[in-house]
This record gives structure tokens, C-alpha cells and sequence, in this order.
């Protein structure tokens, strides 16, 4: 291939719009940069504050939801400063009745986290220590040299 293809968004139907816009708002501190009606469907750009160029969540009016199985780990994932940052966001999912998994520390590469479902099921992830966000361990400043790769 003569070009590389950069990741620029990920695009999820929905069943309820208005209520995933704020819960990715109020979990994940996302920006509404883009909303419209289009073909009767309603759409949601939805992006780091800052990042608004480089990577969008898409959210489409029309979906069924997604409840997952127990042992779907299919997930969103998102990296926060500090455990004690997991540990808020799971007391405020446990109190709104959406936690999915508790707080859990695992070996490198997957750090501190917890699970929360949005509004539409989706399991939505939020981690401290690993290689791709704050508090990854000391050395793992080169993920090729710190995870085993698999062609």
C-alpha cells in the first residue's frame, strides 16, 4: 500500500441519542462537537476536548442496544490519571446502577479498572497503568519492547 489509513472515529447505532450523548459527557468528559438529523436518523460527533480533529465517537439514532453476554469483554476504553479516578467512577456507576465490573487490579498490560454500561448496554471501560495512558509502569515507554506481538 502506498498510503497508511489513520484511525479517525468509530461510528455505534443507538437506541436512545440524547441519553448516550450524556452519559459519554458525564462518564467519559466527551465534547458534542456535531449534531444533526440526517435520512430521520440522529446523529452525535462526540470527542475529547481538543482532539476534535483526530478522533470522533459517532452515535446514529435506530439501533436495537447491546446487551452483552457475561463473557463479551467487548468494551470502549478509557484511560484515566489515577486509581483513585477508577474508584470515583465506580462508586458514581454503582449508585446510578450501570457499574458492570468493580475495580480490579491486573498484571501489566491491563492495570486498574472497572466496567460501566452506557445507556445502550455497551461496556465502556476506564483503566490507570496501562501502556496506553497514564500511569503505564516504568519501562513501558516503548510498548513494542514491553507486550509480546503476534503477526
Amino acid at each position: 500500500m502506498s498510503f497508511k489509513p489513520v484511525l479517525t472515529h468509530i461510528a455505534q447505532h443507538v437506541k436512545n441519542v440524547e441519553a448516550c450523548i450524556r452519559f459519554y459527557q458525564e462518564f467519559c468528559q466527551l465534547t458534542l462537537t456535531h449534531q444533526r438529523d440526517h435520512n430521520g436518523k440522529s446523529v452525535a460527533w462526540l470527542a475529547e476536548e481538543g482532539k476534535e480533529s483526530e478522533f470522533i465517537l459517532v452515535l446514529i439514532s435506530g439501533g436495537e442496544g447491546d446487551e452483552q453476554q457475561e463473557n463479551d469483554f467487548s468494551h470502549l476504553g478509557f484511560a484515566v490519571e489515577s486509581k483513585q479516578a477508577v474508584d470515583e467512577i465506580a462508586e458514581k456507576a454503582e449508585a446510578e446502577g450501570c457499574l458492570l465490573w468493580p475495580p480490579v487490579q491486573e498484571d501489566f498490560p491491563v492495570g486498574y479498572y472497572c466496567g460501566v454500561l452506557d445507556p445502550d448496554g455497551r461496556a465502556v471501560e476506564f483503566s490507570y497503568g496501562q501502556p496506553l495512558g497514564p500511569g503505564a509502569e516504568p519501562g513501558a515507554e516503548n510498548i513494542k519492547e514491553s507486550m509480546t506481538y503476534y503477526p
